[in-house]
This record gives C-alpha cells, structure tokens and sequence, in this order.
C-alpha cells in the first residue's frame, strides 16, 4: 500500500533541517488501501486517516514503523490537529466528533477533564448537534453545523482566538459562537478565517504580522470582513500557518499575508497579495499546504516549492523560496501529486493516485519502444496510441511537431501521451491546444483513450483465440506494445513470435472470461465486473494471475478486484 510519500525526516528542532528524500511509506497494514488525509500537533504525535476510516497514530519519528490502530471507533471522515490535540468527525448519517490529546484549555470540549485524553473520545455536548466539519487552531477547537449555519467552539480565548470578546474566561466550554457560517479554516495558528452565507470572507485572532490581511496589524477580537482582489467565489483553498495565510484561485494563482518568513517578499505583508515566485511564469498551483513555519506549494507539472523555517533560518530572518531537488526519486517519478499536506516544519507528505501502474508501465516504452512502427525525429513510438490520444492522423501531428517544436519539447509531449504526466505544463498545453485539446491534464485521460482500443480490430496488430466453455474458439484483438509493456508473460510470448497475426489457442488454461478481464485490466487499471459477474470465480481465478502474467509485481489485484466489485 503506497499511495502517500514522505519528504524530509524529524532530526531535532535544535539541528540543521533539509528535505532531502522522497520515500513511499510502506508500514501501513495490508487492509488499508489508501491514506486521504494526514495531520500532526506541535509535539510529536501524527495520526493518518484510512479510506476505510480508520484511525492511525504514532510520532513523527517512528512514522515509517507499524503504526498504532485505534479500535473500537466508527469509521471516520475527517481528522484536524492543534498544538497538542486532535479531533476527528464519524463518516455516520448523523456524525458524532472524537477527540484526544491535551485538554488543559478546555479545547476538547471536556471540562471535567483538565488532564491529557489518551484515545479518542466521544464529545458528548455535540452528539445532537449533526456537526459536518471540525477545525483546530492551537489551543482552540471549532465545529460546524453547515445545515444551520452555526459555528461552535471551545478552548483558549485570548487575543480574540473565539471570535467573541464577551466571553471573558480564559478558556470556554463548548457553545454557539456565530451564525450564517458556511465555512471555516484554521491550522498550526491563533487565527481562523470563515466564509460566511452572505458570500464574504472574514477572520478574526492574531494579527500581529497582517495575517489576516485586514490592512493592518491590530488583533481582531470579532470577524472582520477581508477585502481581496478576487471574487471569494474564485477561492479554491485557504491555508494557514503560525503568522500566515495563503489563498489559491480556482485558476491556479497564489495569494498570500503576513509573516516575511513565508510571504516571499521580505517583509510582512497586511494585504492578501500575489505571490511574487510565480506571479509572472504562468505556473499552474495545484496544491498549498502550511506547517507552523513552512509552506509548500505543489505546481501541476509536480514541483515542489517550499519556504520557511529550515536549514537553519532563524525565525526574524526572511527566507527564500526552495524547489525541492530530489533526482530519480521525483522528477523522474511516474506518480501524479494532486495533494501535498505539511507536518510541523520538517515533515511533508504527498498523496496521490494509487494504482497507477498503467502509466508505469507505458513509461517502459519511452525508453525502449517495445514494438514501435514509426518515429518522430528519431524516438520511436506507436502510431495507434498517439493518434488516439490526440485525435488526429499520425502524418499531420509528426509533420507539426518536427516543424514547430524543438526536441525537448516532443520528448515532454510523449511523456504526456504515454504516462498522462506534465512536464512543461504550459508548453505542452500549447501544443496540446493546436490540435484542439485545452487543458489536457484535466480533460485527457490515459485510462479512458485506451478504452477506445480495447479488443478494437481495425487497429489491432495481434490476435488471440482462445477456447470458450463449450470448446468453440472466440477471437480477442489487442495490441502489442500495450501488453507487451504490461506483461512479461505476452513480451516474451511476442518477442518469439514473428508473423504480424498468430493464433493462440487456450495458451494460459483460464477460462475466456478470465482473460478477458485481465486484457481490460491491462488496458484500464479497471476490471469490468459488474453485478452479474460471478465475483467469487473471478476472485478465484486471480489469485495467482500477477505471478502467472508476470505482472509488475507491486500490483495488489486482490485490492483493485475488491475496488472494482464495490462499484
């Protein structure tokens, strides 16, 4: 299970800190299937979230060994991390929010218990409540009713940290803080933003390096409306760190206030304003995230940039924005980031789309074009594949691409056509954009081209016959180089094979059905079962298939057969 990889590693807040390594993590159990999200506190404690719902915690030193499960809960839909503790809201019709960690504060909504809650806890004055989303700052807890539009809280309320200056307890129980709210963010902070119904945004807390982009630096003990440049319908995401706040556009553009250390202007910055790294180059912004003194920003041609407290910057000095050198193990990996999420300041995760082994092994033929028929400007490729990615006649994109474009930029179109993965987003696009496809990376999907191929025989180049249950022989057509690449079993099978069409007869003992799924997998990433499959003969069937095709030997196809069946 892999689809969440680590940059960086804990040494110490004491010593020198530097991202170096990007390394799938490997300790979780074989019943997870995919991480969607992962938080940690100030201290040392980080707890992943399973698309199972599970719960999973150890310290951000250990986070590589076994993790710890906590049993005994309801699956779980989000989870949130202050300084020292942790909420997390149940995936039931009607939610229910757990929560753990330190609660000297109050911000766990226990107030007959000041000392640290070792597991998550049902937070008993919000089990009526139908809460759908929950959000920590450091020493404070909020939870929103998003059906009446009504903000809760607890915990810490100095310098405004509630939003309500009448409450004049340091700490506060869990009650009714302010209506019409349709949204909240917070993080590792003293200050939260909320959209309210009346389509403005507002914030209120800390202010004392304009992170809250009010113009000023005065705290703000009640929301404040934030004027921006852009329409709050444009925002996409709101990220915060200790004394900063960031905003990315539904475009890709990057807006941000407060401290110098992550503004990337050298001085603090009172106003929400565009981010100076990528203002002027047409970089496309996928993802942001902040730690409590770090930000990363993941581009859509999967840069990676971070700014803030590391490699021995001091907390007054102003720093300087950092792409993240980290050889073979990202720029040259078949992996498309779509999110990034950020622990503390030394320690950031990217996830992405697990069991993309289709684009793996189709990135095997940039190297050695197993079986192309044809060139463009001496790199051998596949006719079929580029004309069914792109649409047009193989002649019309060869003589457009070795007219108009160097040979850096062919070699970044094919890593497109072959691994659906952006290289030079805005050139590509360009060239992508002549033969009338916009914004590929969003509209283009490998899986989907290849299903037009599939069993396809005006475009086959290789033919099975195999027998079906009553012995009569049924005829499949596929193509090659695709299960060429995907298989070691039909690469050798083809590479001893010299006539263009050849008859296989019943070659694997499995029944056609079987084979049958397993050329759609090769294809898709998919298994076509559907409720009139026999699931449990299939499932029979594929136990050892990954062995018998040769298959790419990571391929979990007994976790891809229960996602396919679940469909």
């Amino acid at each position: 299970m892999s689809n969440i990889k680590s940059l960086g590693d804990i040494t110490g807040r004491t010593k020198q800190f530097k991202f170096e390594t990007l390394d799938p993590i490997k300790s979780f159990p074989q019943e997870v299937t995919k991480i969607v999200d992962v938080v940690a506190d100030f201290d040392k404690e980080i707890v992943f979230l399973s698309s199972e719902g599970k719960l999973y915690q150890t310290t951000k030193k250990n986070y590589h060994e076994k993790l710890k499960a906590f049993e005994s809960l309801p699956p779980m839909k989000s989870i949130s991390s202050g300084y020292y503790h942790f909420l997390a809201l149940s995936n039931e019709e009607k939610p229910k929010v757990y929560g753990w960690g330190q609660n000297n504060e109050h911000q766990l909504g226990f107030i007959s218990n000041n000392k640290r809650v070792q597991k998550p806890t049902l937070i008993e004055p919000l089990k009526e409540e139908n809460i759908d989303q929950i959000c920590c700052i450091g020493f404070s807890s909020f939870f929103l009713n998003k059906t009446t539009s009504i903000l809760f809280g607890c915990g810490k309320t100095k310098n405004g940290k509630l939003g309500k200056p009448e409450i004049t307890e340091d700490y506060a129980k869990i009650q009714k803080l302010h209506e019409n709210v349709a949204n909240v963010f917070s993080g590792h902070s003293e200050h939260t933003l909320i959209l309210k119904n009346d389509g403005k945004l507002y914030g209120f807390g800390l202010n004392l390096f304009g992170q809250l982009g009010l113009g000023h630096d005065n705290k703000a003990f009640t929301p404040t409306q934030i004027k921006l440049e852009f329409p709050v319908e444009e925002i996409s995401k709101i990220r915060i760190a200790y004394r900063f706040t960031s905003i990315l556009t539904n475009d890709g553009k990057l807006y941000v206030t407060g401290s110098n250390l992550l503004t990337g202007f050298g001085s603090d910055l009172t106003e929400f304003t565009q981010y100076p790294q990528f203002k002027n180059n047409n970089t496309i912004i996928q993802d942001i995230d902040c730690g409590y003194h770090l930000f990363a920003i993941l581009t859509q041609d999967n840069e990676i940039w971070v700014q803030g407290k590391f490699d021995g910057f001091r907390s007054n000095e102003s720093s300087v924005i950092r792409k993240i050198q980290t050889g073979n193990n990202l720029t040259n990996d078949l992996s498309s980031y779509n999110q990034i999420k950020c622990c503390d300041e030394n320690l950031i995760f990217f996830f992405f789309e697990s069991n993309s082994y289709l684009c793996q092994d189709l990135g095997k033929l940039l190297k050695n074009g197993y079986f192309s028929d044809c060139n463009i400007q001496n790199i051998p490729v596949h006719k079929i594949l580029i004309e069914t990615r792109i649409g047009k006649t193989f002649d019309l994109i060869k003589k457009y691409l070795e007219s108009n474009c160097k040979l850096n930029e062919i070699q970044d179109l094919l890593k497109w056509i072959y691994c659906d993965q952006m290289i030079n987003f805005k050139r590509t696009n360009e060239i992508l954009n002549h033969f009338g496809i916009q914004n590929a990376q969003k509209t283009k999907l490998l899986k989907n081209d290849l299903k037009q191929l599939l069993f396809d025989e005006q475009t086959s180049d290789f033919k099975l016959v195999v027998k079906n249950e009553e012995d009569d022989e049924e005829e499949l057509y596929i193509h090659k180089f695709i299960l060429a690449a995907r298989s070691g079993l039909f690469l050798n099978m083809f590479q001893n094979i010299e006539e263009n069409l050849q008859k296989v007869k019943d070659y694997s003992g499995k029944s056609l059905e079987t084979i049958e799924l397993l050329i759609s997998f090769l294809y898709t990433d998919e298994l076509p079962i559907t409720a009139d499959t026999d699931q449990e003969f299939i499932k029979e069937e594929f136990e050892d298939i990954v062995e018998y095709y040769q298959l790419n030997p990571t391929i979990p196809m007994m976790d891809i057969f229960e996602k396919c069946s679940k469909k």
